[in-house]
């Protein structure tokens, strides 16, 4: 019975374990599918607190994007951070809107 016990403990381990690796790298367009199931959430776009959750739903994907989508991920998260803060500040939301009109563009580039 020690014996099955200790297997099945081993054999756990192990599968814990490779659910650890690091995840493989998406497609564009596995990255685009991605990123509009998290777009079509309408609690995504309500205040401050939807801009929070929009966020913490893309930073997982902005992890394993294409090399295609991961910039334009990085500035909408950048530009999402910066507005959800209690007092964002005026002059970095200026230069972080540019870029988040990049991301939007390269998006629709990449995704349409």
């Amino acid at each position: 019975m020690k014996k099955l016990a200790t297997a099945l403990i081993a054999a756990g381990l192990v599968l814990s374990a490779s659910a650890c690796t690091t995840p493989t790298k998406l497609s564009t367009p596995e990255t685009c599918d991605r990123v509009k199931a998290v777009l079509a959430n309408p609690a995504n776009n309500v205040g401050k607190t939807g801009l929070v959750r929009l966020a913490n739903q893309i930073r997982p994907i902005e992890a394993v994007a294409s090399d295609d989508l991961k910039p334009a991920l990085g500035s909408i998260l950048e530009f999402t951070d910066e507005s959800a803060k209690e007092t964002p500040d005026k002059a970095k939301l200026t230069e972080l809107n540019a870029k988040y009109q990049e991301a939007g563009a390269a998006f629709t580039k990449h995704c349409s």
